[in-house]
């Protein structure tokens, strides 16, 4: 099972424990939000996108929208999600609990300039009935992603409210 994958990989910062698992699903944002007792824009959900023969995981706010231009920009082909038959097979987890945890070797993550505005954010655990709170650098760390990217959009409207 997936979440015990995850749950041994995060055993290397001690924080197995701190994986939260639910009698709901957490399948989706607004699942998750409502399991967790959050705004669903809190909720650090895990978009798989195929770039070529390469997976790229891309871990962005829950209301944030992946803009075609900036991913365009940034790696130089469209964006193309994974077909959702073929996810499990080429990350590692299965539709509903992806996350950027003990992912399929040569899965590259990258991480979205949309979190940045959270102290914590809640990442799934390889199920759809799990996450974990970690703040920005344990997602760095945990999730060994190579950089931050600026290739969502929609979150920046309710930032301007916001300031």
């Amino acid at each position: 099972m997936a979440i015990e994958k995850v749950r041994e990989y995060l055993k290397k910062w001690n924080a197995q424990d701190r994986i939260r698992e639910f009698e709901v699903s957490s399948a989706t944002v607004e699942l998750a939000a409502q399991a967790l007792c959050c705004e669903g824009k809190r909720i650090a959900k895990t978009l798989s996108f195929c770039q070529g023969e390469d997976c790229v995981l891309i871990v962005a706010a829950g209301d944030a929208k992946v803009d075609n231009a900036k991913y365009k920009a940034r790696f130089g082909m469209k964006a193309k999600m994974i077909p959702a038959a073929e996810v499990e097979e080429r990350i590692g987890h299965a539709v509903g609990g992806v996350c950027p945890f003990a992912v399929n070797d040569g899965v590259k993550i990258y991480l979205d300039e949309s979190l940045k505005r959270f102290a914590t954010v809640f990442p799934a655990c390889g199920s759809s009935s799990s996450a974990i709170e970690l703040t920005l650098r344990e997602l760095e760390e945990y999730s060994g992603s190579k950089e931050w990217v600026d290739v969502c959009k929609g979150w920046e409207e309710e930032q301007a409210k916001a300031g």
